[in-house]
Order: structure tokens, then C-alpha cells, then sequence
């Protein structure tokens, strides 16, 4: 059985990443100061497929608890952890690139020192499933 948690979404986050690339375009445009329809056209395309990565990068993040694995899927990217491989989760709101839509976020350090964050929107849920699935001695996931 698998089970789907989606990724929680800060708005703020989502505005500020969607309002950079329309800003350096309005940069762009001021600075060519040409009527050269070329030049605006390909930097409005230009903009368009950065916007168009992060609709898919919105739309597609999510994290799936399966049997063994912990599925973690984010655009082309995507990740596989082994379960058992999880030796602790905590909370952060560390900003670093991540498979994350929020800064409100859990740190898995799996294996001997890989470390990936998600931000699970139902964040108790995404606790209570995985724990279901940990080796019942784990000391990964502190009640």
C-alpha cells in the first residue's frame, strides 16, 4: 500500500519565486532599450520556460510512503530511500534547495550522511505512517 502526502506550499515562496525571472524580464527589456522585436520575444520565452519549470516543480512535488521505501518525487527529480536506511528526522526551516514548497520542513539523514528535506503539508500523517513502517526498536522518529 502506498500513501501520498503532497507538499505543503508557502505562498510568499511561491510569489517570489514566480516574480523573479518577471522582473529580471522587465530588467531585460528596459536595458535593450531597442525596438528589436527578436530581442523580446526570446527573452519572454526565455521567461516563460522558467515559469513553466516551476509549475511543474509545483504541481509535481509530493512524497510516497511505500512498504520499504520513501518515494520522494519533485519535477525530473526525484529520490528513493530505503526505509530502514533513516537514522533520524527532525524539523528545520534550513532555506536550501530541497524537494520542499515550504520552510516549514523535516531533515531525513539516512545512510551514513545524506540528508534530503520535504515539507509534507499533513506533516502528522506523513509522522504517524512512516513510523508504521520503521523497525520497531528505530530511534529515527522520537514521539
Amino acid at each position: 500500500m502506498e500513501t501520498v502526502y503532497r507538499s505543503k506550499v508557502d505562498l510568499w515562496l511561491v510569489v517570489v519565486i514566480a516574480a523573479v525571472p518577471i522582473v529580471l524580464l522587465e530588467f531585460i527589456l528596459d536595458g535593450l532599450n531597442t525596438p528589436d522585436k527578436f530581442a523580446e520575444l526570446l527573452a519572454l520565452v526565455i521567461v516563460l520556460a522558467v515559469l513553466g519549470i516551476f509549475a511543474w516543480l509545483y504541481f509535481s512535488t509530493r512524497y510516497t510512503i511505500t512498504g520499504d521505501f520513501l518515494l520522494v518525487k519533485t519535477g525530473p527529480f526525484s529520490w528513493v530511500i530505503p526505509i530502514e536506511d533513516i537514522v533520524r528526522i527532525e524539523p528545520t526551516r534550513n532555506p536550501s534547495s530541497s524537494p520542499a514548497l515550504s520552510l516549514d520542513r523535516l531533515l531525513i539523514r539516512y545512510g551514513q550522511s545524506a540528508e534530503l528535506m520535504i515539507s509534507p503539508k499533513d506533516k502528522s500523517g506523513f509522522m504517524d505512517e512512516l513510523k508504521k513502517h520503521l523497525k520497531p526498536n528505530s530511534t529515527a522518529v522520537n514521539p
